[in-house]
């Protein structure tokens, strides 16, 4: 590999051959912020990320305080009916893919292998990014505002009215759990299907912020990569937002085997894609600022009847530093193990904190494994230094999710796991930026087509 992230891991495997026993004595103890609610967070298994913790000699600096600007935590007005936004948004593609970054030759497997697929990469939608000049924030968002949505139509509705679309909110209509509250599937009386995140109650309080911002931020973004927002309400104690359905589940739930068939190399690959298209999105979304998610993991992952990937749950989303800053000083949230370290750290967020996660995810989608399994044992759970070291002793394959059943080659998936590394490195400087690394995977997915002897038709 030829970036400065794994010369690091390298340098310092030989140097403190000591290293990975320190991360395996730190395995299995949890974490002990305060902001990890049993809610929010998972048991900590160190051995995704302590490593970082040991290698990285930036943890060493004191902690610097900075300031940043945070969105409101209250709104000025409420409602007793659904509203939503409208920006008009010009078109933009990312930059055509550059040459397919290809893998140093020490990295070439043993014995790669290659497979003739009768089946086709699905091909990818038009990539419409709203043009980040010509998108000014909204310094507050005003509940008062009730534009109309050209792309669905506005919806317009009381609580009874979204109390009948979800059954009474039956436990047989709810179809997950997010940063907001619990997630119900609706039926509109003219047929529409939705999606309903509820919080009330005992919650009411604790999810003020994260309604707020989520609304705030829903209402400004257009990308087909990104869960869309049809309309909210806020009346009493009952605040919903409504988004349309996604009907294929989460890439947990395929990840996990809860859906047949198992997804293939190619809805890997095309899955990966849309993600990072609809981060790149979010950290190019105004000139002035960026909007940073926090919580990138494959829950948060859906899947639509195409298998085209949108992110959702933006309930710890946050509007990253203005152009006089670098960072935004902030209370550390998100899910153990796809947590950026140094953010952990210093409580310094950043658009590199996203594509940390992103580099998780994407071990994620090519190993099938979690990265935090604490009922393995700890010389079968994948860590970054177990993924880098199989890589330098050439047995890539051995990295693959087996469940996997067509057989790819090993030139196409040693920069997939290189740019999975690269992701996740422990200094955040030596990572690439969201745009980049669009660019290298679909460098890597037309030398996947190439192989595949199917051209490199997109």
């Amino acid at each position: 590999m030829n970036f400065e992230g794994c010369k690091f891991w390298r340098e310092k495997l030989e140097e403190n051959p000591q290293i990975k026993e320190r991360s395996e004595e730190k395995e299995g103890r949890t974490a002990h912020n305060p902001e990890f609610t049993v809610e929010n967070i998972s048991m900590v298994e160190h051995g995704m990320f302590s490593s970082c913790f040991s290698l990285c000699s930036c943890f060493l600096r004191e902690r610097k305080s900075t300031h940043g600007t945070v969105l409101p935590k209250d709104v000025s007005s409420r409602m007793d009916s659904v509203s939503s936004s409208e920006v008009n948004f010009s078109s933009e593609r990312i930059p055509p893919s550059p040459a397919p970054v290809m893998a140093s030759p020490r990295y070439t497997p043993h014995t790669p292998r290659s497979t003739h697929f009768s089946e086709r990469v699905p091909p990818s939608p038009a990539r419409a990014m709203a043009s980040p000049r010509n998108i000014s924030p909204s310094p507050k968002f005003s509940m008062a505002q009730v534009p109309k949505l050209t792309r669905l139509g506005s919806l317009h509705l009381n609580f009874s009215q979204v109390a009948q679309a979800t059954q009474n909110f039956s436990p047989s209509m709810r179809i997950g759990r997010g940063a907001f509250g619990v997630v119900y599937k609706g039926y509109l009386e003219d047929g529409q299907v939705v999606a309903i995140k509820r919080a009330k109650g005992d919650h009411f309080m604790d999810h003020n912020a994260q309604f707020s911002r989520e609304v705030e931020l829903l209402s400004k973004i257009d990308h087909q990569n990104l869960v869309k927002l049809l309309g909210f309400l806020d009346k009493g104690d009952e605040r919903l937002i409504i988004t349309e359905y996604v009907p294929n589940g989460t890439l947990r739930s395929h990840l996990d085997g809860d859906h047949y068939p198992i997804l293939n190399f190619s809805q890997r690959i095309a899955i990966a894609i849309d993600v990072a298209h609809g981060l790149t999105y979010l950290h190019t979304y105004s000139a002035e600022r960026q909007i940073i998610h926090r919580d990138v993991k494959p829950s948060n992952i859906l899947l639509t009847e195409n298998m085209r990937a949108k992110v959702a749950d933006f309930g710890f989303a946050r509007l990253g530093a203005d152009s006089e800053q670098s960072q935004v000083h902030t209370a550390v949230k998100g899910t153990v193990g796809y947590l950026d370290p140094e953010y952990m750290r210093t409580h310094r967020l950043t658009a590199k904190s996203d594509v940390y996660s992103f580099g998780i995810l994407l071990l994620e989608i090519l190993t099938g494994r979690r990265p935090v399994e604490l009922k393995r044992p700890t010389n079968e759970r994948v860590t970054l230094i177990w993924v880098f070291e199989k890589l330098e002793e050439g047995n890539v394959l051995e990295l693959v999710d087996p469940r996997i059943e067509e057989a790819v080659d090993g030139e196409v998936l040693v920069p997939f796991f290189e740019l999975a590394i690269h992701c996740a490195a422990p200094v955040r400087a030596d990572r690439p930026d969201m745009k980049s690394v669009v660019e290298r995977l679909w460098g890597i997915r037309v030398e996947y087509n190439r192989r595949q002897g199917r051209g490199s038709r997109a």
